[in-house]
């Protein structure tokens, strides 16, 4: 088949037509800015790019349409498909009824940690022989690309073929308003933790919690459900119903009612796993890994218990971790100058914020001359709309310093006043709206010994790069 991708250089579409093209597919895509890295993959992998959205692009006439959710009602080419009745689908739909029908789906879903967590898993089963197919929302470190087909594991008919995927609970598209999970049909489903957030197309959490549990309903009789005991959310998710298999996750200071997996802190942020109150196998890290914070401990428990129920054993997932290298944008060290460590994070949520200072807290330990310098651009969908904007201050109370932008015009624009929200924070904290102001800010209090922790979902106008320039 001949298939068109619409929206195809967002990471998610981007990897769909990655599978499309392994599968056999012809693929082509058309997106707003077509760009490396996505594009040079793509083009890489033999798939054609237009720029833009010219209703001129039907004379391709391919047998179908994919359509991404970055595609609204009034784009030209949507508008010139619906005028001639021409086939269209949405990518997560296509990915279930095409890719996944029939293969053993391990599912990753949550508010946080999904793609570093879809990432373990997969290098899990990697690491054992698995040869699992996946579509990881970022650039794991461990594949040359984030998404494949994958392979069974043995000839016969019936062999397993296992495939892991970052289960997102936004909006499958503008004319299916469920979450694209609904779509994937898991055998094995990490619910890693749920809290407020989309607030573009969620109302509250009690609106994610029913898509939550939309997701539960799919999970078979036969399958299990690996899910975060420590959240009230979740339970709240399970208690309208439960299917499947349930087996719990949590640290050990987190009092919940039952709790088959735990763990006891070790060294660099390893851990010995404790399942069903034995020790089992202990995780350690490789020093270049940069895997910290508990957040990653407990993304790696969940990992370990879905691998557990393919049959993967403690041990072997737990040494496959040894060896596993974090996602790029997840604590990334961008370089290092003068003795100052430059790191870039993805991190936007105030959850994800805190969990990300304290993991390089942890770390670098909390030594008078071993400082914090957080650089943070609030620009997801939640924090412009201001819905989290109280939370800041608290997410970055383990910083020494702190550096906010928020851009006073354009589609990034803030919608409240960012100095204010940071103001709790006295005087460690600074507000900009122009780049070249903070960054002469940074660079005046930085000396060596310094950690620059840059945080956003975004590109933050290259400021990593441009940091590690200036302070040569």
């Amino acid at each position: 088949m001949h298939l068109h991708i619409l929206g195809i250089c967002g990471t998610f579409m981007g990897g769909i037509a990655a599978i499309a093209r392994q599968a056999g597919h012809r693929v082509t895509g058309c997106d707003a800015n077509v760009y490396p890295p996505m594009s040079t993959q793509l083009e890489a992998q033999g798939i054609e790019l237009i720029e833009g959205f010219s209703p001129e692009q039907i004379s391709l006439k391919p047998d179908l349409f994919i359509i991404g959710n970055v595609v609204s009602r009034g784009n030209p080419l949507m508008e010139a498909i619906l005028d001639q009745g021409l086939p269209y689908q949405s990518g997560p739909q296509w990915l279930g009824e095409q890719v996944l029908q029939g293969k053993h789906v391990l599912a990753v879903a949550g508010t946080h940690g999904k793609t570093t967590t879809t990432a373990m898993l997969t290098w899990i089963l990697q690491a054992n022989g698995l040869e699992p197919g996946y579509l990881i929302g970022g650039v794991p470190n461990n594949f040359d690309v984030s998404a494949r087909l994958g392979k069974k594991t043995g000839d016969q008919a019936d062999a397993p073929h296992y495939f892991v995927i970052e289960a997102d609970e936004y909006d499958t598209a503008f004319f299916d308003k469920r979450s694209k999970f609904v779509h994937y049909r898991p055998r094995t489903a990490i619910l890693n933790n749920l809290e407020f957030d989309h607030a573009d197309i969620f109302a509250d959490i009690t609106a994610i919690e029913t898509q939550f549990h939309h997701l539960v309903r799919t999970v078979p009789s036969a399958g299990r459900l690996i899910v975060n005991g420590a959240e009230q959310s979740l339970e709240r998710v399970v208690q309208r119903g439960c299917w499947s298999s349930l087996e719990r996750f949590a640290l050990p200071e987190q009092s919940i009612k039952t709790q088959e997996w735990s763990l006891i802190d070790t060294a660099k942020d390893g851990f010995k796993v404790i399942y069903q109150g034995q020790e089992v196998a202990e995780v350690c890290w490789d020093e270049d890994a940069s895997v910290t914070g508990r957040h990653n401990q407990l993304n790696a428990l969940a990992a370990i218990a879905a691998a557990h129920h393919v049959g993967i054993s403690v041990k072997n997932a737990a040494k496959a971790l040894g060896t596993f290298k974090n996602v790029k944008r997840r604590m990334e060290v961008i370089g290092r100058v003068n003795g100052i460590t430059i790191y870039d994070d993805f991190a936007h949520h105030p959850t994800a914020i805190t969990t990300t200072v304290d993991g390089l807290r942890r770390r670098v330990g909390r030594d008078a001359n071993t400082r914090i310098l957080a650089v943070l651009e609030p620009r997801s969908n939640t924090m412009k709309l201001g819905v989290m904007k109280s939370q800041l201050p608290d997410s970055l109370q383990d910083a020494d310093l702190v550096f906010g932008y928020g851009s006073a015009t354009g589609k990034d624009a803030l919608g409240w006043d960012l100095k204010e929200s940071l103001a709790p924070l006295g005087s460690k904290a600074q507000a900009f709206d122009d780049l070249n102001l903070l960054m002469a800010a940074v660079k005046q209090a930085a000396k060596p010994g310094d950690h620059i922790l840059v945080m956003s979902n975004g590109g933050f106008g290259g400021v990593h790069r441009k940091l590690l320039e200036l302070l040569k």
